[in-house]
């Protein structure tokens, strides 16, 4: 059960003021950097961190497409600091099945929404 669901609603995305977007966007940045950099560990509050975004991009009705612009941007910047280290980035490709796996979970959230 999503926690949107349970509580007051949150505004949508697309009415929030422009400040409260960024804001909105900054924290969904930040949780999504730590999605991936915790993704091929064996961290253990990987599936709560994962929930947790998805409830926050679901109940504020995040466009998927920002989601994607999101993962291409902290890839882009992962890549950047791989080459100043002087390192390849040929495995930040493999960091597409977290965005897969994001937006298979987004997909369920909407599936049971529209099932209820």
């Amino acid at each position: 059960m999503f926690a949107c669901q349970q509580q007051k609603p949150q505004q949508v995305f697309q009415q929030m003021t422009q400040v409260d977007q960024r804001v909105l966007l900054q924290q969904i940045k930040s949780d999504y950097r730590q999605i991936l950099i915790d993704y091929f560990t064996t961290d253990k509050t990987l599936k709560e961190k994962i929930d947790k975004f998805i409830n926050t991009v679901f109940c504020a009705n995040i466009p998927v497409p920002q989601i994607i612009e999101i993962h291409m941007e902290l890839i882009d910047e992962f890549s950047k600091q791989l080459k100043l280290e002087g390192r390849s980035d040929d495995t930040l490709l493999d960091y597409r099945l977290t965005l897969i796996d994001i937006l298979a979970h987004l997909c369920e959230a909407y599936r049971c929404a529209i099932s209820k």
